[in-house]
């Protein structure tokens, strides 16, 4: 009738013995045979003085070839997996601007390294480009990355010509647009990401702008001013105001007529005043030198310290400066990309001016040229296409690797080339490629079809071999001699 259990009946029990013994796991020596072993040591120091004195000519030798050697410079123990090959890490586009046919048309990676961003628009179009067109972005740390969904679109309404992510401030980025304007947006306001622009003034470019690049403003340290190429011929540097517009703070005008040149540059048509120009590399070295180049076939040698005003004058509100200092020996047609020498970080004792002055260009005839600035015929020219070549740009790692964009779908390292990457199926040309300074093993690479693909470098494009520094100091030397 009770709910309740009878008392529960409890014992304690030991579960381990209560003496202990300690066994030996190991044999004892017995002194007998340590006694043994002792008497068995025999040195003949007699034959080892004589030994030692027959091979020490050799040994002596072959220690002051070790002491010469330098197999080793450079090296250091590396504890990361080593990358054998190649691999594509992830293709990335936006449905709906594939659906409208536009291409990639510039790429960059953001001051962590993390995020990609990519434009839309097209290089092919040869009359004004109205049509609406798009800024992705895609978080590669993210866990859930969708390929076909970035994580951020930006609806613009002119086709973007070329981005640049801001040099510290990850969430700032710039773009040109086919209609002459410059933008900068903030990816961090989904909303109205929308924070400065150029608008359209007597001050804004006439043509497309190609390239923009990020200035420190020497006055405000706490401000950023954008640089702005265009093929009207001018490179305007833009401040920005508090009501959200960018204004001329500064700017130059490349007029053929103002151009030193050398009278072996005789395929050069200097009848134009202005000189469309395509792109934009500054020195790592002296901030105040820059390359650029130009629809005309040469690179040219400029200097924001350049005093002479453009001719003829323009409308413009700040007076344009002739930056040309000197003009270097042309391709046979346009050239689309420039890429300055990035390896100067070193003290300036170290690094001779032959290696502090290189820069690499390319164009429609598929060379790419490797120029020293103190001299105006390439150092060589090498052959990696038949068709255009788009981009070119420096390993920021590897001071003897080179990556360059091709026409016919591919795009190339180093001088052999080392390897030849396929971007697309048929001959979709790649338009631009940008390696990840911060990740230095991942590039990324836009095509005429809307795709952006990453990919993984092997170790051999990513670690430094042994004087490779010298070596490219050397060949430079070698050929200016």
């Amino acid at each position: 009738k009770s709910c309740q259990t009878g008392k529960i009946s409890t014992a304690e029990a030991a579960a381990q013995s209560r003496t202990g013994r300690d066994a030996a796991v190991q044999t004892e020596q017995s002194k007998d045979a340590l006694q043994d072993f002792q008497q068995e040591v025999h040195v003949d120091y007699t034959g080892l003085l004589s030994f030692l004195q027959r091979v020490e000519d050799a040994v002596i030798k072959e220690l002051n070839k070790n002491w010469q050697s330098h197999a080793f410079d450079g090296f250091e123990v590396n504890w990361t997996d080593q990358n054998e090959t190649v691999l594509c890490l992830h293709t990335l586009s936006y449905p709906e601007a594939r659906d409208q046919n536009l291409q990639v048309t510039s790429v960059s990676w953001n001051a962590t390294g993390s995020v990609l961003a990519c434009s839309y628009g097209r290089l092919d179009d040869g009359d004004w480009s109205t049509e609406k067109s798009y800024i992705c972005t895609w978080n590669l740390d993210r866990r859930g990355l969708n390929p076909q969904h970035p994580d951020l679109v930006v609806d613009v309404p002119s086709s973007v010509m070329c981005l640049a992510f801001h040099p510290s401030q990850p969430s700032l980025i710039a773009g040109g647009l086919f209609s002459g304007e410059l933008v900068v947006w903030d990816t961090s306001r989904t909303e109205d990401p929308v924070i400065w622009r150029t608008g359209m003034t007597d001050d804004t470019h006439t043509d497309p702008v190609y390239q923009v690049h990020w200035l420190p403003d020497t006055k405000h340290r706490q401000h950023s001013q954008l640089l702005s190429v265009s093929t009207d011929g001018k490179i305007l540097v833009w401040r920005e105001e508090r009501d959200g517009w960018l204004v001329l703070a500064d700017g130059f005008a490349v007029v053929a007529q103002q151009i030193p040149h050398s009278t072996r540059l005789k395929k050069l048509a200097w009848a134009e005043a202005a000189m469309g120009v395509t792109s934009l590399s500054f020195s790592h070295f002296e901030p105040h030198v820059f390359v650029v180049g130009v629809e005309g076939g040469c690179s040219l040698r400029c200097s924001t310290a350049a005093q002479a005003l453009a001719l003829p004058r323009t409308g413009s509100s700040v007076p344009l400066r002739a930056p040309a200092e000197l003009a270097f020996s042309p391709h046979a047609g346009p050239v689309y990309s420039v890429s300055c020498s990035p390896f100067h970080r070193q003290s300036c004792f170290l690094l001779p001016p032959s290696h502090r002055n290189l820069f690499l260009s390319c164009g429609t005839d598929g060379q790419v040229h490797l120029h020293s600035m103190l001299q105006t015929q390439p150092l060589f020219a090498l052959q990696l296409s038949k068709k255009y070549l788009f981009c070119v740009r420096w390993s920021p790692v590897r001071p003897l690797v080179f990556a360059a964009a091709s026409g016919e779908g591919k795009y190339l390292s180093a001088q052999k080339p080392a390897v030849s990457l396929k971007q697309a199926l048929g001959d979709c040309p790649v338009y631009c490629l940008e390696f990840n300074t911060k990740h230095t093993q991942l590039l990324a690479a836009g095509d005429a079809a809307g795709t952006v693909k990453v990919w993984q470098l092997s170790s051999d494009f990513t670690e430094q071999g042994p004087r490779e520094m010298n070596h490219l100091e050397q060949l430079a030397s070698e050929i200016m001699d």
